[in-house]
């Protein structure tokens, strides 16, 4: 983890949240690093080196992310890929 990669994680999220639309749009470009499943795999990241308490906290941010993010997003029917098999927020597809 480098310096502050769970404030630029949050802010990556928060930038995307308040794009407006109820799906979250799917950049017509992919842009590696830069999309927010990127963002949710640091937060997880984060989680495995923090304190207790403060993995307590980072959890209450992540799970009101992971709601906004599901409502936001649709299921993938397509089949598991080599993406998919990290976190659950791989196996969403956002609108074109």
């Amino acid at each position: 983890m480098w310096p502050d990669a769970v404030a630029d994680a949050l802010a990556r999220f928060e930038w995307a949240f308040k794009q407006p639309g109820r799906y979250l749009n799917a950049s017509p470009v992919w842009q590696p690093g830069l999309e927010v499943e990127y963002a949710r795999d640091d937060l997880e990241e984060a989680m495995l080196h923090l304190p207790r308490g403060a993995r307590r906290d980072l959890g209450r941010l992540i799970a009101r992310i992971d709601d906004e993010f599901e409502r936001r997003t649709l299921p993938d029917p397509g089949p598991v890929s080599e993406r998919t098999v990290g976190g659950w927020w791989w196996s969403r597809i956002r609108e074109h």
